[in-house]
Parts: C-alpha cells; structure tokens; sequence
C-alpha cells in the first residue's frame, strides 16, 4: 500500500519540512521543533503528575535541548559526554539524572562534583562506586521486567536486576550513606503492550511495600522509563490511551497518593518530528528472471538507520512518484553486506521510481543523527536541520 502522508504530517509541516530539503543534498534529516514542543505539551497533559526527564540520546541536538529546557523538562544523561553538553546550555544540576547503570568511577565523580544528586544502579559494585565518589546521593534500581516480545525495540537484560537483588541493593545503599529513594523499569522501546506497565508497577508496589515492612525503608520514586510509541508503520494506540491505562494501574497500586513519577520519554517526543530525506542511487535486479527489484539508496544502518537492524523499526517511506507498486529490498550505499534495510517484509515501490529519485523515510526524528557512524567507507555522519 502506498503511504499516505496526511497520516504522518499534516500539510503546512510537510511544506515546510519539503522547503527545506529541496536547498540541500541528500542525505539529511530535518527536524521540526513545533511538532516536538506539541509532543511535549501532550505528554504533559497526559501525565500532569511526572516528571518528565528527556532521554538526551534519541537527539542531542542543542536545538532540541534547548527547545526542551525552556520548557522546563529535565534531563536523563548516559554519559559524561552529555552532562558537558547540558550544562553548557544552562542546565542545572538538579534537573539531571545518571540514568545509566554502567558508569566509570571517574566520571561518577565528576557529576557529583557538578552538583549531580541523583543515579541509577542495578548492581552492588556499581553501588559501591556511587557511594565513594557521590556519598549522600539519592539512589534508584533498576529492576528487570517482561515486555520484550511486544516492543519493536526490546531492551535486553543488560540493563536491570532481580527484585530481591534490587532490594538487597537499596538496603546497602542505606548502609553506605546513600538514600534509597525509587524503583525504576523500561518496557521495551515503542512498547505496543500498555499492559506491560501493569505488570511492572505491580512489581514495583511489592518492592516498596517489602522494603517499608521487612527493612523501615520508605521509597519515594517510581521511574517508569520511556517506552512510549512513535507514528512508523504499524499503528498504536494514542499517547493519550497509554496516558489514561498506565494512570489507571498506578491508581490501583497506589491509590491517590502516588509517589513522585518520573517519566523518561526520547522517541515519543522526537521521532515524529523528524524526515530523513535520501536519493535513490541505484535500482536492479539480481538475475533476468528475479521478481523482485533492489532499491539503493544513499542512507543506511550506518549513517543513521541502525533501528531497521533484524526489521525491528519499520519507517513510513514515502515517494512523490506515483503508479503501480513492486515490492522490492531497500539497502544502503556501503560496502558492508549486511547494509539491507528491508529484506524480509516487502516494501512497495512505485514501478518507475528511478535513479536521482528522493525517499522521504518518515517519523526519523530519534535514534537516527546519534546512531550515524562517523566515517565508515568515508560517509560523513548525517546531517541535520532544524526548522
């Protein structure tokens, strides 16, 4: 079926998004910033009782944090890398946190010399660090949770401990001067179960009622990650049903007096503002009798679209050339064989799309300037405009 952009965008964005595009050559991706400060004003609405603390790594672009900043979001940082960045456009050191559980001790040190007071961890030795070089932080685990097989972007136990663990651990945090002060999960990325949030809260209120009964320790936080779906080819429910079902399962666990929610949103907030804009470079078949055309295109895993890795993320593609589709592979420009985008699930391609043609790959903004590889086979990383 062919895309039908009104789905996506509505007309006066894609003008100008297409005005923009037209003076540069590809590939490139343009970003609009009133369809995230829209985002932004949705997820506030739907949640009025969080915190939002934006993952910096879909887009570290210093458009979008300072777009995000004056609207008085906070910050989830991964490295010492974006805690420069953030502090450098004027954030204070209470609106950030070190959402990532793998950290080197030095760095560690460094956010709290910066005034950091808040950390994630998942494991006694990172635990111990925090207390040596952050003493008297607030601390939060990460526990695991279930959702992997209805996310298109799962997250693997790589991140994460089992629930008697991250008790075990926010007891010794106590012990070591630290506070235990929350719990927090992801789902998975585009999570399209909201039921999966049922079932971690459900884990979470076990934990903190455990800890209050069995140890006297009073959690006060809840992170519930991101998670939270962008507009790519298969559809989700809207922001504002995920908004209404998760407020319903934190309501039953926890009545009306909720413990501080922290929300940490990347996709939901940045993907649908953003057209990666490519070039068709060539169109072939692999033998006289092959039903099927490949299509190159001069943009690929490396340069920007990591997340089409095993077809994961499936991107709106959209063509300005019309007429009959064929389905056909779309691969990328590099030397590297596993540079295949779509293989398995069969896009459709209008029958006379030719070389010098422009594919508009929709809903792009996120995980794709931040995924582009520096300079593999000599590609510079992808270029970026925000209008």
């Amino acid at each position: 079926m062919p895309i039908k952009l009104e789905e996506y965008f509505d007309r006066d964005t894609f003008s100008r998004i297409k005005e923009c595009a037209d003076q540069h050559e590809t590939p490139f991706l343009v970003v609009d910033l009133k369809t995230i400060d829209r985002a932004y004003d949705e997820l506030v609405d739907g949640f009025p009782f969080a915190n939002i603390y934006y993952a910096v790594k879909a887009n570290p672009a210093n458009e979008v944090l300072s777009l995000l900043k004056n609207k008085g979001s906070n910050f989830d940082i991964a490295s010492i890398y974006e805690l420069e960045k953030v502090l450098a456009l004027g954030v204070k050191p209470e609106q950030i946190s070190f959402g990532n559980t793998i950290k080197k001790s030095r760095h560690i040190r460094a956010f709290y010399e910066k005034g950091v007071r808040l950390y994630a961890t998942d494991s006694e030795a990172d635990l111990r660090n925090i207390a040596k070089a952050a003493p008297g932080s607030k601390i939060y685990v990460r526990i695991l949770t279930e959702g992997s097989t209805t996310a298109d972007w799962p997250l693997s136990r790589k991140f994460g401990c089992q629930t008697d663990m991250a008790m075990d651990l926010l007891v010794l945090a106590r012990e070591l001067g630290l506070v235990p002060y929350g719990i927090s999960f992801h789902v998975g990325s585009q999570q399209r179960d909201i039921g999966a949030w049922d079932a971690a809260i459900a884990k979470v209120k076990v934990i903190f009622e455990r800890l209050k009964e069995e140890d006297g320790i009073e959690l006060k936080m809840i992170n519930m990650g991101g998670g939270f779906p962008a507009n790519y080819l298969t559809k989700t429910n809207t922001l504002k049903t995920y908004a209404e079902e998760i407020t319903r399962f934190l309501q039953e666990d926890f009545g009306d007096e909720l413990p501080e929610i922290i929300l940490e949103p990347g996709r939901s907030l940045i993907a649908n503002a953003g057209i990666l804009v490519s070039e068709v470079v060539l169109v072939s078949r692999k033998s006289h009798t092959a039903l099927e055309r490949w299509v190159f295109t001069d943009v690929g895993k490396f340069s920007g679209l990591i997340e089409t890795m095993d077809e994961s993320i499936k991107f709106p593609i959209y063509t300005e050339k019309k007429g009959e589709l064929e389905e056909a592979v779309i691969a990328g420009p590099t030397c590297d064989s596993a540079d295949i985008m779509y293989e398995n699930y069969k896009y459709g391609m209008p029958l006379n799309l030719a070389i010098g043609d422009r594919l508009y790959w929709l809903s792009t903004g996120a995980y794709t300037t931040s995924y582009s590889a520096i300079e593999f086979n000599g590609f510079p990383p992808l270029e970026a405009f925000y209008i």
